[in-house]
């Protein structure tokens, strides 16, 4: 189904606004992790700036990666691991859960226990669970953990949020999980759901900090609420822009009424225009985001899922890649000659053939290219997501939403309005309009939300 006019005018770049051409460079937090392997209260947008104001390159807390901490690692320091003496202490973590030398913040919290006056009674596991191994949407179950002996408890399969059973044993709820600052990235959503428990059920909160792949720069239109799912829960953009610490803030801010009895342990020599400032190996924070790459363009490829086309899982490169069988050479060059015309900064393409082992088209060979990031600080991916599903539908007449008859009229839902948070970004795209003018449509939202940020921001 080609759901572009085939007349349609190619899309252009737009102009910069003087606030695009004023802000620091974006992502820089993202390029040193390379280097190793609406209902929300909103601020007046006439303030609204990109970036916080007074920051950029230079202005941060630190001069480079001997001086960065990560938030567990300023935990274990005594005057502050003080602050968990006689607490029964539940963690919330996953394979990211490490300090710089990736030792295990679980294994970490229990060697402390004696000299901090603690007792570790649970792990709570999100999405993909405690140790990682689950897939995708698959159910996490409630088990003992085998090297601990701590019982896990499951945030992501009977329940999502905590229940007053699963906290009874549990005075202090810890928070340490590697986000990479996309709405649907479900493990902030975990957070929330954790800290409105906590709120409900008298416990405190702790974050341990973490920084944001993605830097500060802001995307995508803001969550409309009839929309909330498990992939967008509330009213944020499609890329927030805080560090988890700083987003757990506005949580308890703006939609929890500051309920939450909340501690935010804070990154040392961090400064998020740094690109040394958080100079850490990449651990895989879910199976389908393996590379520093994938994190950069998973928040704008993401929205590949709402089709009937490959995103990549069952291959090497997921989010990097996509394809289907019925893409065939020359919609392949017609594709790459739409990206290559928008002047998207920061990437280039290449054609691509796959066969997934895995999630659509399993066993198929596919045509299709894959996006090569060549400046992480530069590159734009809910802009360049956009323009990737408007080049799709333009040129692939087969091309579709993923549910297909079920995705025809207004007053359906489709993947692609959770993703995107609206139904605006699949109304303009049938209609033909140009990536750009959706770009320009979410701007005053993101501006607002940005503005909105700067009372919770902590570097």
């Amino acid at each position: 189904m080609n759901q572009l006019a085939p007349g349609a005018p190619a899309p252009r770049q737009a102009a910069p606004t003087a606030d695009e051409k004023a802000r620091p460079a974006r992502r820089r937090v993202l390029a040193s992790f390379g280097a190793l392997p609406a209902g929300a209260v909103l601020a007046t947008a006439g303030a609204a700036h990109a970036a916080p104001a007074g920051r950029g390159k230079g202005k941060g807390h630190g001069k480079g990666k001997g001086d960065f901490r990560l938030g567990i690692e300023n935990l274990l320091e005594p005057e502050i691991l003080e602050t968990l003496r006689g607490a029964r202490v539940g963690l919330i973590t996953n394979p990211t859960g490490t300090d710089r030398e990736l030792r295990s913040t679980i294994d970490l919290l229990v060697a402390a226990q004696e000299g901090g006056g603690f007792t570790m009674t649970a792990l709570f596991g999100p999405e993909h669970g405690v140790r990682g191994a689950e897939p995708a949407g698959g159910s996490v179950g409630d088990y003992l953990d085998e090297k601990t002996g701590l019982p896990v408890r499951s945030l992501y399969g009977a329940t999502q949020k905590p229940t007053p059973e699963m906290l009874a044993d549990v005075d202090v709820l810890v928070f340490d999980i590697q986000d990479i600052g996309t709405r649907f990235y479900t493990y902030i959503w975990t957070l929330y759901y954790a800290m409105e428990a906590a709120g409900e059920n008298g416990k405190r909160f702790v974050v341990l900090d973490r920084p944001n792949p993605l830097g500060t720069d802001i995307e995508g239109f803001v969550l409309e609420p009839e929309l909330s799912s498990f992939v967008g829960l509330r009213e944020i953009p499609q890329t927030h822009g805080l560090t988890v610490g700083e987003l757990a803030r506005l949580f308890n801010g703006e939609f929890l009424d500051g309920a939450v009895t909340l501690e935010v342990i804070e990154m040392s020599g961090f400064d998020p225009e740094d690109p040394a400032a958080a100079d850490l190996p990449w651990v895989l924070p879910s199976p389908n985001i393996p590379t520093p790459d994938t994190a950069v363009v998973y928040a704008g490829t993401g929205l590949i899922e709402s089709l009937n086309i490959s995103e990549g899982r069952g291959t090497t490169t997921p989010f990097l890649w996509f394809g289907a069988p019925f893409i065939g050479e020359a919609q392949i060059d017609a594709i790459i000659t739409d990206l290559q015309s928008a002047g998207l900064p920061g990437v280039l393409y290449r054609p691509m053939f796959a066969t997934p082992i895995s999630s659509k088209h399993a066993g198929a060979f596919c045509g299709g290219l894959q996006l090569h990031v060549t400046d992480a600080s530069a590159y734009e991916p809910v802009r360049t997501g956009v323009h990737v599903l408007a080049a799709l539908l333009r040129n692939v007449d087969e091309v579709d939403w993923r549910e297909g008859e079920d995705c025809r009229t207004e007053e359906d839902v489709c993947w692609i309005d959770k993703l995107s948070g609206t139904k605006r970004t699949r109304a303009m795209l049938e209609a033909g309009d140009s990536p750009e003018s959706i770009v320009a449509a979410w701007g005053e939202e993101a501006q607002r939300f940005s503005a909105t940020t700067r009372r919770y921001r902590l570097y």
